[in-house]
């Protein structure tokens, strides 16, 4: 299965236009750096493997 390269300045154009928000120029290029920080980080979080036994805990216990 080919997954496609997710292009985050087009998220943000498309963000912009669904929630018919008017990003400046001057600010676009910051917004899409966070955004690929974003990225980043939850590629982190979202390749950590999880063992296949592991069970959710409702209330945490100290």
């Amino acid at each position: 299965m080919r997954r496609e390269e997710f292009d985050v300045g087009e998220y943000v154009d498309q963000m912009g236009l669904l929630l018919d928000l008017e990003l400046r120029d001057e600010y676009r290029d910051g917004v899409v750096a966070n955004f690929e920080r974003i990225r980043a980080i939850t590629n982190l979080v979202n390749e950590f493997p999880l063992p296949e036994d592991i069970e959710v805990a409702p209330v945490f216990q100290p």
